[in-house]
């Protein structure tokens, strides 16, 4: 019967990417225990190869066989926009944490916030640094996209170019700045919370960046039209969101 959404082949990539994550779970967990986990290389590379062959089918099925209609849009934008919910709980779980900790300091850190003994970083070096790095890279995506709908490919790649060079740096100053830290995520409940929330929002734009980075190469290839082009669409979602994320850490953590 004819129907809007797409039907989907039996596909491998599920398992195989339950598999991966099974790797890197187990991979962290031995990391934190100290244990030896050169032997798990296998999950990593599962995982690897299972994110490259699920994008290269999605890409086939929307690009050069049409099965992504309007409807399959929608539920693709819509599946996104609640992932983003829950990558939002996520790190309103950590940030609720740290108000907990440090709007009622215990005894136990000396009633003072940061504990005794912690010395914050200064704000207005690689943090205010950093703030400018993402807002600006905000606005080159933002631009790039325009360029994009307007059909000038050349200007919205070299834009996002611009934005991909901005979050490298962006990555270099955080791992700086973790080196110049008198603490680490052993030094007590600030430690921990400071070291996790910005340690996950890295995270999260390396993400960003690998996502930016290969709309890079499908826009080189002229894989995007000016009317087409959701998978960019949806990176530069995530990428807003990876912004709004660091304005909400630098003020209420620096």
């Amino acid at each position: 019967p004819r129907t809007p959404f797409h039907i989907v082949d039996p596909s491998p990539w599920p398992v195989l990417m339950s598999i991966g994550l099974w790797g890197l779970a187990t991979i962290f967990i031995c990391w934190v225990n100290k244990v030896d986990y050169g032997h798990l290389f296998w999950g990593v590379l599962i995982m690897a190869m299972t994110v490259y062959g699920w994008t290269r089918d999605i890409v086939n099925e929307s690009t050069f066989q049409g099965f992504h209609t309007k409807k399959v849009q929608m539920g693709i934008s819509l599946g996104f926009i609640l992932f983003l919910v829950s990558e939002l709980m996520l790190f309103f779980s950590f940030f609720w944490a740290f108000f907990h900790s440090s709007m009622s300091p215990s005894v136990e850190i000396g009633c003072c916030w940061p504990p005794v003994g912690i010395e914050c970083l200064d704000w207005s070096k690689a943090p205010l640094h950093n703030t400018a790095l993402l807002v600006a890279s905000s606005c080159t995506v933002t631009s790039s996209h325009k360029y994009l709908k307007d059909g000038n490919f050349t200007y919205a790649a070299a834009l996002l170019i611009m934005t991909i060079f901005l979050s490298g740096l962006f990555v270099k100053n955080q791992y700086d700045e973790y080196s110049w830290a008198s603490f680490s995520i052993a030094d007590g409940v600030y430690g921990s919370a400071f070291f996790m929330l910005t340690g996950l929002h890295g995270m999260h734009v390396i993400g960003g960046t690998c996502g930016l980075l290969y709309s890079l190469i499908r826009l080189l290839l002229r894989q995007f039209s000016t009317r087409r082009h959701l998978g960019y669409v949806l990176a530069i979602w995530y990428w807003h969101f990876v912004d709004i994320v660091w304005l909400a850490l630098f003020f209420i953590i620096y």
